[in-house]
């Protein structure tokens, strides 16, 4: 698995756009996002074992719903997995609370930047359940990989990014607004 302190892997994935649902049709559905459209930005990249499964919509809707404090933060945030363009396509435009995701679905059908992040699940050969933040220079600052079967909490990775950004030592339990560690006064 790569490591915080390393750059994310080039990529360039084709995915199920993050319009609103009635704003897509046939020929706007699919986009393609690679490094490039990260550039300067704060990315917050999740990873999700498959399409039409039990723990991922609540976490992918999750996540959904807080893409606006995460814009507000000057950040990108897109979901992935192993499935294709067509099944994200067909799983949201039948899963209720993905109906208007307004975040990118990548696919990564070939496995490709799973692999190279180090978060393929052999047994399963599926995306493990992982959470990248990178910083505008595309550095890894934040990793977080939990079982198959755990959910995320997307308000603690929005707490991570709002620490990160402070560029600050920031105490456990550190939220937004509250006091960072002055080393001055520590010492």
């Amino acid at each position: 698995m790569i490591k915080i302190g390393d750059k994310l892997p080039e990529f360039s994935l084709t995915a199920v756009d993050g319009k609103p649902f009635d704003q897509i049709n046939i020929n706007n559905v699919f986009t393609t996002v690679s490094n490039a459209d990260l550039a300067g930005k704060w990315t917050v990249l999740f990873f999700y074992p498959k399409d039409f499964t039990f723990v991922c919509p609540t976490e992918i809707a999750a996540f959904g719903d807080l893409n606006e404090e995460f814009a507000d933060r000057d950040a990108v945030l897109l979901t992935a997995s192993t499935d294709s363009e067509f099944t994200h396509w067909n799983w949201r435009k039948h899963q209720e609370e993905l109906r208007d995701l307004p975040i990118p679905m990548l696919a990564d059908i070939k496995r490709e930047l799973t692999t190279a992040l180090g978060i393929l699940d052999e047994a399963e050969g599926v995306a493990q359940r992982a959470t990248f933040i990178a910083d505008p220079d595309g550095v890894v600052r934040f990793i977080y990989v939990t079982d198959l079967n755990v959910g995320r909490n997307p308000h603690e990775v929005l707490r991570v990014l709002d620490a990160l950004q402070t560029d600050e030592l920031c105490p456990c339990n550190w939220s937004k607004g509250d006091d960072v560690i002055d080393v001055q006064k520590a010492a």
